[in-house]
């Protein structure tokens, strides 16, 4: 199938997983081995940043939909033209660790400078900063959907330090972004991906939530060894379809 009518599917579905290498990652090893564990853990995208080689290196080993990140809408000119599936506004992680904040005017700008270069021919993926006030999140979903973005993807893990080790701080960070979900669900109807914080412990919370689809970070991208990566994946994905073919059979 291809890889976008399969991303598609899978958010209809509201059982989608995408795995992110980082926008910031360059490292060419690292990110083989995710491309290769989001493969082979059966997830259904994976998320690369906004560099030729990179974008080449996605496409060459995997026929999953591919997501390129940037907050230059020239690179993400570049990502569409070197193949990219989806084209994502963010994640805004690497602001975050300089200290830097971007505001929805920003989002909002860079969202139609984008639209403007690159034609309504792809899908437009944009994250919602998740330390701004939910009320002004959700103006700014709503004025993303109105310029025909096709998923909005939240966050909030990067703007909180969880105080608990283990299972407890990780809850402590994707609560965050859950919270934001469920708020953005409610007043939107394009399609919402939780990300931030979320791992195979708080995926099912994310889509309890609302979600059509999670973005799993770090909790893959940071192992050490291609197993783990993939046992992780799968570990997620599997508890994800499990839950969603569960529901689906309740209401039928």
């Amino acid at each position: 199938m291809n890889p976008v009518k399969n991303l598609i599917k899978s958010l209809k579905e509201k059982n989608c997983v995408k795995i992110i290498a980082g926008i910031d990652n360059y490292d060419v090893k690292n990110i083989l081995k995710v491309i290769i564990a989001a493969n082979k853990g059966g997830a259904d995208a994976i998320d690369v940043a906004a560099r030729e080689d990179i974008i080449k290196l996605a496409k060459e080993n995997t026929d999953l939909a591919v997501f390129v990140s940037s907050t230059e809408p020239e690179k993400l000119l570049a990502a569409k033209e070197n193949g990219a599936d989806v084209l994502e506004i963010g994640n805004f992680d690497a602001y975050y660790k300089k200290g830097q904040r971007i505001t929805a005017e920003e989002v909002l700008k860079i969202t139609e400078k984008t639209i403007e270069l690159v034609g309504n021919e792809i899908m437009i993926c944009v994250t919602v900063p998740g330390h701004i006030e939910i009320s002004e999140q959700i103006k700014l979903a709503q004025k993303l959907e109105e310029m025909g973005v096709d998923l909005i993807q939240t966050e909030g893990a990067a703007t909180v330090q969880a105080k608990s080790p283990g299972a407890r701080g990780l809850m402590e960070k994707a609560v965050v972004s859950i919270s934001n979900t469920v708020e953005l669900c409610k007043n939107i109807e394009i399609p919402v991906m939780t990300a931030s914080g979320i791992t195979s412990t708080t995926a099912s919370m994310a889509f309890a939530a609302g979600a059509s689809a999670i973005g799993v970070g770090s909790c893959v991208n940071k192992l050490g060894s291609e197993i783990e990566m993939i046992a992780t994946v799968r570990s997620i994905v599997e508890t994800v379809k499990k839950e969603s073919f569960s529901t689906q059979k309740s209401l039928i």
